[in-house]
Formats: structure tokens, C-alpha cells, sequence
């Protein structure tokens, strides 16, 4: 019987640490279902959902204990289970674009939860502006919306938050 664990690593970026990681994984009979990985600073941050069977499983801990040791990673892992559908909710995209300032993905996070709207994935990026060089920043979310929430009220409520903010933003809907 499969089961499921997340894994997360932490540590100093350098050339093979995926290699590393996912050679740990491929070795002990484990599968990557999903994963998020990206350079912080000078940090490499990892985020997977692996499967495999209990055997698989604890082989993996162990394993990847050996590898955080010799490789400055800070590795964590935890059980966890199957995600079940969310019938009653609509996937939406959220773009959200400006000068950077203090406070952005806060905001977004109060005026979603505060509807009961899920966030399900976010992706923030700080760059400079082409041109000017002024430092921006931007915000991608995927949210999952209740199917008793009034879009055109949510839509409105969005862009006046946006407007109050000095943000540029969009709310739409996935499309298939």
C-alpha cells in the first residue's frame, strides 16, 4: 500500500544537490508525485510529496539523514495523505504586480481568508523594473473560491483592495 510523506531540505545552494536528493529518493524505491524547488539567496529550498510503501519510507529517512549530514542540508519529512476533491470550489488565478513595499502578500492573505477563500499555492518575486530599475514585485496565487461566494462582489472587493494598496492586480478564473 502506497503512502505519502513531504519532504523539505534547506541548505547551501550549489551545483548536484537536486541530483543528490532525488538519487536518495530513486534509490530507496521512491516516487516524487509533486515538488517545488528554488534558489533563496545563497539557499537551495526544496519541497516534495514522494510515495512509496512503508519499507520505502523508512528506508528514506534514514538515507536522507546520511546526506543532510554530509551535505550541510537541513532535511525534514512528515506523513501525510491523500488531498480529496473540492467539489464546492472554483479554481481561481490571482496576479498581482508593484512597486515594492511592505506588507503585499499579507494583505492578500487577510482579504482571502477573511472569505474563506483557500489559497492553495503562492509565488512571489522581487526584480527590478526594466527601464527605470525601480524594485518591483509580484504575486502569483492560485485560490480556490466557495461556491457560495458572489464573484462579481469578490471581483469588486479585490480591486478595491488593490486600488487602496497601489497594487495592480487580476482575479480570474483557471482556465481547463
Amino acid at each position: 500500500m502506497s503512502q505519502l510523506i513531504v519532504l523539505s531540505a534547506v541548505g547551501t545552494d550549489r551545483t548536484g544537490v537536486v541530483q543528490d536528493i532525488t538519487k536518495v529518493i530513486l534509490s530507496c524505491g521512491g516516487n516524487i508525485e509533486e515538488s517545488r524547488m528554488t534558489t533563496l539567496g545563497t539557499e537551495f529550498a526544496m519541497l516534495m510529496l514522494v510515495s512509496g510503501n512503508w519499507h520505502t519510507l523508512t528506508r528514506l529517512e534514514k538515507e536522507l539523514e546520511k546526506l543532510s549530514d554530509e551535505d550541510n542540508l537541513t532535511v525534514a519529512i512528515r506523513k501525510t495523505g491523500e488531498q480529496g476533491p473540492k467539489e464546492d470550489r472554483m479554481p481561481y488565478a490571482v496576479d498581482v504586480y508593484s512597486l515594492d513595499q511592505q506588507g503585499i502578500v499579507f494583505n492578500l492573505a487577510n482579504f482571502f481568508a477573511s472569505r474563506d477563500i483557500e489559497i492553495a499555492d503562492v509565488a512571489t518575486r522581487r526584480y527590478a523594473a526594466a527601464h527605470t530599475g525601480a524594485p518591483m514585485f509580484s504575486v502569483q496565487m492560485a485560490v480556490n473560491v466557495p461556491a457560495t461566494v458572489h464573484i462579481a462582489q469578490l471581483r469588486d472587493e479585490f480591486l478595491e483592495l488593490c486600488d487602496r494598496l497601489n497594487l495592480d492586480g487580476i482575479l480570474e478564473p483557471v482556465k481547463a
